[in-house]
């Protein structure tokens, strides 16, 4: 979804946010909910953000350290979709490819050119600024392709970044694969921009 389309649905999703039981929320999706300071405290990419409701808002705690991809309108709208739709499922150490996801086979054309392609040309000819930037934001390091990466992200899912280097005959290649209890937290949608998301913030940490 273009910037402009996540811009025109934010008071919808903001409506919805306001009208959530925050308990109910934090239990459903395994949140952290400070009903003292009416907010929720959540983490994505090794940093911490709070997001107040009823009236919406996310602020980092580390505010020079954080990425700005972190709370701009896409993030937001990940956020406040995660809290009024999304169910917590521990991980059971199964990553999977975006086409095998449920809807994946619907969707993988426009994953692969927006994410996979996007995240293989802008960090395959550079794969040490890859590494230095997810460690960055937390990244584990992972002996998958010629440089791989496990990162963190909001609702206990996580997201393995793995890159191919280009050789004489090949050009950077790359995988993107989900954690499989990613699907109860997002839709087809909101985990591509999950995608989007992450590659933002590692060329900013870049």
């Amino acid at each position: 979804m273009e910037k402009q389309n996540w811009e025109i649905s934010f008071d919808i999703h903001l409506k919805k946010f306001s009208e959530i039981d925050p308990l109910e929320a934090a239990m459903r999706t395994n949140l952290e909910y400070d009903a003292e300071q009416s907010r929720f405290i959540i983490h994505a990419l090794g940093h911490r953000l709070y997001v107040e409701w009823p009236v919406f808002k996310i602020i980092p705690a580390d505010n020079e350290a954080c990425p700005k991809k972190l709370y701009d309108f896409q993030m937001q709208v990940l956020v406040m979709r995660v809290l009024y739709l999304g169910i917590y499922a521990p991980q059971t150490g199964n990553f999977k490819a975006y086409r095998d996801l449920p809807w994946g086979g619907l969707y993988d054309t426009n994953f692969n050119g927006r994410c996979i392609k996007r995240f293989a040309f802008g960090f395959g000819f550079k794969p040490d600024v890859f590494a230095k930037a997810a460690e960055k934001l937390s990244g584990k390091k992972l002996e998958l392709g010629d440089v791989a990466y496990e990162l963190p992200f909001l609702g206990n899912v996580a997201c393995r970044f793995i890159l191919w280097k280009p050789d004489d005959e090949f050009p950077p290649s790359a995988q993107i694969l989900f954690s499989d209890n990613s699907v109860l937290m997002y839709n087809a949608e909101d985990l591509a921009a999950v995608g989007d998301v992450i590659i933002s913030a590692l060329k900013e940490m870049s």
